[in-house]
């Protein structure tokens, strides 16, 4: 199964492609926030950032595999979608006449929700080193757990 994902391309995962959408259509939305507003402007440069991240994050889990790396970018992705979810309201406090078409990006931001459920179900939980810092272990893996692999003896592989 390891070897299956270790070529898998992101881009043919159907999270990624969902959040390739919501980037285009946060892009196509920004596009209308006028030049001269510094506020909306502040607000565009977030709103990319965080719909960037739903693809680069997906991308960046896949290459690397471990549990808690991909735990760690789901976390920054939920974060980000989560955000994306609100801006609604900043865009309406400072002024955004069509703030109305991004009810369009909130209702891509849920059926990338149920993804993110689906492909965060999927982490192999046997893939992983301990973190130490005890945010991100597999169920029934602490912080304070021995590490078999600290038993294997030392080899110069040079």
């Amino acid at each position: 199964m390891e070897e299956e994902n270790e070529n898998l391309d992101p881009e043919s995962l159907p999270i990624y492609r969902k959040g390739r959408e919501i980037f285009d259509v946060v892009h196509q939305l920004t596009e209308l926030i006028p030049e001269d507003n510094k506020e909306l402007d502040m607000i565009k440069e977030i709103l990319i950032t965080d719909a960037s991240q739903l693809m680069i994050k997906v991308a960046g889990a896949e290459g690397g595999g471990l549990y808690d790396l991909k735990m760690e970018a789901a976390t920054l992705i939920r974060k980000a979608a989560r955000d994306l979810m609100v801006q609604n309201h900043a865009l309406r406090m400072f002024g955004f006449k069509e703030v109305r078409y991004y009810e369009i990006v909130r209702e891509l931001l849920e059926e990338y929700r149920l993804l993110f459920i689906q492909w965060v179900s999927e982490f192999d939980q046997w893939e992983y080193v301990i973190d130490r810092w005890g945010l991100f272990n597999p169920p029934g893996v602490g912080p304070f757990d021995h590490d078999p692999d600290d038993d294997l003896p030392e080899t110069d592989e040079e």
